[in-house]
């Protein structure tokens, strides 16, 4: 509501009060002579000065989004966007998911309203077309929840079933629901987020939305009415006395059968959302002619498909069905008669002056950046007596900049402050208010009213790049972690003391007459049974090898012997790496200054909300850049998670202490794209970005060269251009290399004599195994960002054989509802071949061929083309891979993917799905080849890592797919197949650990041995691979801190802690504190408890000290050959439930001792540097 005052002013006024009577007398009234952004000024003003609700009726559904976003900040309470779809219902084309789910979500809200608030409705032409139920059947084929009311779950099962929605064992996806004993969770599709019902007894307890992600509980909600799965599932419902009747009541989505039922649907849908529109709603039509035109288009294209249907089925005689269904110009007059109407257009010439408004807003003439020049037009604006509004995303700095300029506004923090933006207006200074968001608002004149609107297009010339295509609107949520380690059975996985074996299954067993839940793993002389609570010591083997592993014995010393070689080779690479951490902990780099004023403006003009893993990200850089030493950092991300903001907010810090920045891209895309988001970011600052890439002149690249060195440009971006010789630079602050893997031999070397000492950031979405491996022992430091932005939606990942049917589908689907197309193929040779059968194939489809063997103009012109929306589809190579960011295209096609690498098909895969469009990536392999193994790896890789944040994982995979390689010198790929790569991680950290003297000895994994009944029952969790799940996360977790938000999680979400699971939240914490104190091993040894360790005896005195000194006597050390033993006496007596808190507190006081026995990594490193 950034606006809210600007309005409240018009609606105000005298003139805005005369035209709502004009159109209250006259029924209907045309407004002309102004944008998109005057006109939906003054929609809003006449709707919310009538106290009335208003539905906008547009032309298109990229005209209906940009509505949507502007009347979002002018005051209204509710802004509804009811999206249309290009798909006729004779085609055999699925409307989208997405658009269907939207409607029904609008529907939804449109019979729930009372009206008591203000509300604004958006859609273009169709939503006048018939396609929907009557209001009266959508509420029949409506669930209602009501918190206090009771449940019949048998009701609500039927019900549900009945109107489309799936049942699951977990609810993640909209259409499905599930049940844990008192617990229900449904996805309704017209919700934004999925909710839990708790019942108590028969009662609805608690209504909760929760995060589909992590399933945690957020907000409480009083009532929710749950929609059908599709507007079709409405109209089979109510269809009765005929053959639809009797088909499978379980259908979930569309209807498939006969051409009759699919006529007799559509002629059964004979209501617009004019049926759902309140009476008294006042009715406003952008561009008629337009909308005309476009429903004059649509009924062309109904008859088409209409006719193709006919001509391609042999229909039954019934007269019924066999009419086409439409509203035509006077029947669409007809549904709006009733209604008081007020067109709108740009156009200036108006035919009947008593039933016409002209706004007289005129285009504002801009000079972005030049305030002296902006300065002086607000002036001119304010001699006319003119209340002035200025929107910003940087709205300080934008007063600063026109106070320089004598020019005195000022800066409100509050939007909805009205009473103190009004005596500002009143006094005619012109106020200045902070923009939240990606809007698409240009400055307005509205003479007639004397008001002023400047924003960010006219104060800095930035422009807003927003989709053209529907998004459906999503709250944030957490990200789906994708576990590269999950357990299946038959997978191989590595137990620490006995080795390679293979996963069978979870079952119960009972020892000593007490249960827990066992992981059955079999080796080639027999099984082994590991308890669940015990997951640390096993898991996945992963290596680099075609072949499967070999499996261990459980007898015999050969594993033992494997693992003492691994770990002597490793200790040789623990000493390198201690070395490499150590000089570059040595090298003398620039300390940034802490952030000033400037970067937080920056930061806060961000138009979206930063994730958290943004922000922890951005916090370690700048942690790291504040440092002495030379930064070097790995920033992992997801395409479009937000890496590239990250980087700005690095830049900006580094220009802003004085230093130049440098980006350095790939290609020359890539490069075009950063330098167009920098010089945009950095606008409102007097900072000089350039570019450099092979389209400069020589005089051109010349100039710039002379300018870094001269210092003039602070921040470059470009190509390996930047590595030239002649490239030299005043004073380098920090680079910031995007996709470090793409960059050949040579260009890494140069990289690297570039990093000496200045801070270098390296971005990349699937950081190449040899640099992950780095990241994972600690040589380089590595922000994960997994948090997926609210919009963004996972892509569909397609993996099939290449037919042509397939293809012409997928592409006339896309094309349907208004995207765009990539084609993407292995080579050059051959392509023109491929644009002849894509165009057999959709005859009449706008084609453009994109490739790194063009001239450069010719190559630019076809990205501008396509990005214009000049073509359906774009065929070409790889040169999209990075950086390429086209809003409107949501689907690529890959052919022959089996010849792509895993990193390139992550690349190539995240072009699509970055505006929040549901997306889908189809994977083409031949019919009639062979398949390498290492290529079908890639293949069932990219496909089972589809989640979004899976790029980090999906390099892990990459790991085992290609191998590390070399690192430091030493060939180590022997040893990890023997062992594998987990398990060679751990001896890593193990070795560099003891090599840096710690005291206290690492310990992976404490058994405990104590007679206690500790396991998940599956009467609280039934499905085995949710259980095995769980026991996965409480082995993970580090901290009792974690371990009780994950208590909690499992609460919201199970219900109650039954006893076992409660006593093995014990166990849990007692295996924290007793991994942290450095005890291995915990047993029963009656009367006392003993405690395993590999301390010697002065490091357990230090430990011992933080137990109250009476205790000392009951806390016994005893020295042993293999291990030591630690006895609590008397400990064992009583029942083990009521001791385990006493012995958790005591290992947590004597873990209070630890800071003060553990020395500082960093001094023995430079000790032993010394």
């Amino acid at each position: 509501m950034a606006l809210k005052s600007l309005i409240t002013n018009v609606v105000e006024s005298a003139l805005t009060e005369e035209i709502v009577k004009r159109v209250v007398k006259k029924g209907k009234l045309s407004i002309n002579g102004g944008s998109t952004s005057a006109k939906a000024i003054t929609i809003s003003s006449l709707a919310l000065k009538s106290n009335k609700p208003v539905l906008v009726i547009v032309p298109t559904l990229e005209e209906a989004s940009r509505w949507n976003s502007i009347m979002q900040i002018l005051g209204w309470n509710k802004v509804l966007l009811y999206p249309s779809s290009e798909v006729s219902p004779y085609e055999s084309i699925e409307i989208s998911k997405e658009i269907e789910w939207a409607q029904l979500s609008v529907l939804s809200e449109l019979l729930a309203n009372d009206y008591r608030d203000p509300m604004a409705i958006i859609c273009t032409e169709r939503a006048l077309q018939p396609h929907l139920p009557r209001p009266e059947l959508m509420l029949e084929n409506s669930v209602s929840i009501i918190k206090g009311n009771e449940l019949n779950l048998d009701n609500l099962s039927r019900n549900l079933i009945k109107i489309g929605y799936e049942k699951t064992t977990t609810t993640e996806q909209e259409g499905t629901w599930s049940r844990r004993g008192d617990i229900i969770d449904i996805f309704a599709v017209n919700n934004e987020l999925p909710i839990r019902i708790e019942l108590f007894g028969d009662n609805i307890d608690k209504i909760r939305e929760f995060d589909p992600i992590n399933q945690r509980s957020l907000d409480e909600i009083n009532n929710i009415r749950i929609s059908p799965v599709s507007i079709n599932k409405i109209t089979f419902n109510n269809l009765s006395n005929n053959e639809l009747k009797r088909k499978d009541n379980n259908i979930k989505h569309e209807i498939e059968g006969t051409i009759e039922e699919l006529l007799e649907i559509t002629q059964a849908k004979d209501s617009t959302l004019m049926n759902y529109i309140h009476k008294d709603s006042l009715i406003c039509i952008d561009e008629k002619k337009q909308c005309v035109s476009h429903n004059e288009n649509w009924i062309n294209h109904l008859r088409i498909t209409f006719n193709e249907l006919m001509r391609d089925n042999t229909l039954k005689d019934n007269n019924s069905i066999n009419i086409l269904n439409y509203n035509d110009k006077n029947q669409i007059n007809s549904l709006l008669e009733d209604f008081k109407i007020i067109e709108m257009s740009n156009d200036s010439i108006s035919i009947n002056q008593d039933e016409s408004f002209h706004l007289n807003s005129s285009k504002i003439v801009t000079y972005p950046n030049q305030f002296s020049k902006i300065s002086e037009l607000i002036r001119e604006f304010q001699k006319k007596k003119y209340s002035i509004w200025l929107l910003s995303a940087q709205p300080s700095r934008a007063s600063a900049l026109l106070e320089e300029h004598e020019c005195i506004t000022k800066f409100v923090q509050n939007n909805l402050d009205i009473s103190h933006i009004n005596s500002l207006i009143e006094f005619k200074t012109p106020v200045s208010l902070k923009l939240h968001g990606n809007i698409d608002i240009e400055g307005v004149d509205l003479s007639q009213w004397k008001v002023l609107l400047l924003t960010d297009k006219e104060l800095f010339g930035q422009q807003i790049v927003s989709s053209t295509g529907f998004i459906r609107k999503r709250r944030s949520s957490s990200s789906r972690s994708v576990n590269p380690n999950k357990l299946k059975s038959g997978d191989y996985v590595v137990h620490r003391n006995h080795g390679v074996g293979k996963f069978l299954k979870i079952e119960k067993f009972i020892v000593n007459n007490e249960s827990r839940d066992y992981l059955l793993v079999q080796y080639s002389d027999g099984t082994l049974r590991v308890a669940a609570d015990q997951l640390s010591s096993l898991g996945r083997y992963r290596n680099s090898s075609d072949k499967s592993p070999r499996i261990n014995k459980l007898g015999g010393n050969t594993w033992t012997k494997a693992k003492e070689r691994a770990k002597k080779s490793i200790s040789r690479v623990a000493i390198d790496l201690i070395k490499l951490y150590a000089e570059r902990s040595n090298s003398q780099g620039f300390s940034f200054p802490k952030d000033g004023p400037w970067q937080r403006e920056l930061e806060e003009a961000f138009p979206y909300e930063a994730t958290p893993d943004q922000i922890k990200a951005v916090s370690e850089i700048k942690s790291d850049m504040e440092k002495s030493f030379p930064m070097d950092r790995l920033v992992c991300g997801d395409v479009g998670f937000g890496k590239t903001e990250v980087a700005i907010r690095a830049l900006f810090k580094a220009i802003t202490a004085g230093k130049q920045v440098a980006i350095l891209a790939p290609t020359t895309v890539l490069a075009q794209q950063h330098w167009r988001t920098l010089t945009d970011r950095f606008a409102p600052y007097p900072i000089k970005v350039s570019l450099l890439n092979r389209f400069k002149s020589s005089s051109e690249k010349k100039e710039i060269a002379k300018s870094l060195k001269n210092g003039t440009i602070d921040a470059i971006v470009g190509t390996h251009l930047l590595l030239s010789k002649n490239i030299e630079y005043k004073d380098l602050g920090l680079l910031v290399v995007d996709e470090e893997q793409r960059f050949g031999v040579n260009q890494k070397e140069k990289i690297k004599s570039l990093k000496k000492n200045i801070d270098v950031l390296t971005l990349t979405a699937t950081p190449i195994p040899r640099t992950l491996y780095m990241s994972l022992s600690g040589v380089r430091e590595m922000s994960l960002i997994t948090t997926p932005p609210p919009q963004r939606r996972a892509i569909k990942t397609h993996l099939v054989s290449k037919e042509n049917e397939i293809i012409r589908s997928a592409i006339c689907q896309e094309i349907g509802r208004g995207g765009q197309i990539f084609y993407v193929v292995p080579r050059i040779e051959g392509i023109e071949e491929v644009a002849t059968e894509i165009k057999q194939m959709v005859p009449n489809i706008k084609l453009i061929i994109a490739h790194g063997q063009m001239n450069e103009g010719e190559l630019e012109n076809a990205m501008i083309a396509f990005n214009a929306g000049e073509a359906d589809l774009m065929l070409c190579t790889t040169i999209i891979e990075s950086g390429l960011d086209i809003p409107r295209v949501n689907t690529i096609l890959i052919e022959d993917a089996h010849k792509f690498g895993l990193s390139q098909l992550y690349q190539l895969r995240g072009r699509v799905g970055r505006s929040g469009v549901q997306a889908h990536a189809w994977l083409f392999f031949p019919q009639d080849k062979e398949v390498t193994n290492n290529a079908s790896q890639r293949l069932k890789a990219i496909q089972e890592f589809s989640e979004l944040g899976s790029g980090y994982q999906l390099a892990m995979r990459d790991m085992e797919i290609r191998g590390v390689g070399n690192l430091i010198g030493i060939q180590q790929s022997g040893q990890m197949e023997i062992i594998g790569f987990d398990l060679y991680m751990e001896i890593l950290h193990e070795s560099i650990a003891e090599i840096q003297g710690q005291t206290i000895p690492v310990v992976e994994e404490t058994k405990v041995d104590l007679p206690i009944t500790a396991f998940i029952p599956n009467t609280w969790i039934k499905s085995n691979e949710e259980k095995l799940t769980a026991y996965k996360q409480a082995s993970e977790c580090s901290t009792i801190d974690k371990l009780l938000e994950l208590t909690a999680i499992w609460i919201d979400r199970y219900g109650v802690l039954p006893a076992p699971v409660e006593a093995l939240i014990l166990i849990m914490k007692l295996k924290i504190k007793s991994k942290a104190c450095g005890f291995s091993r915990i047993r029963l040894n009656k009367p006392n408890i003993v405690l395993e360790t590999m301390m010697n005896e002065s490091t357990f005195s230090s430990l011992r000290d933080g137990l109250e000194g009476h205790l000392h006597g009951r806390v016994i050390y005893k020295a042993g050959q293999s291990f030591s033993e630690v006895t609590l006496r008397g400990l064992g007596i009583l029942p083990l439930e009521s001791h385990l808190e006493t012995i958790i507190e005591w290992l947590e006081n004597m873990s209070n001792q630890l800071p003060y026995i553990d020395s500082s990594i960093t001094n023995i490193i430079r000790d032993k540097l010394t």
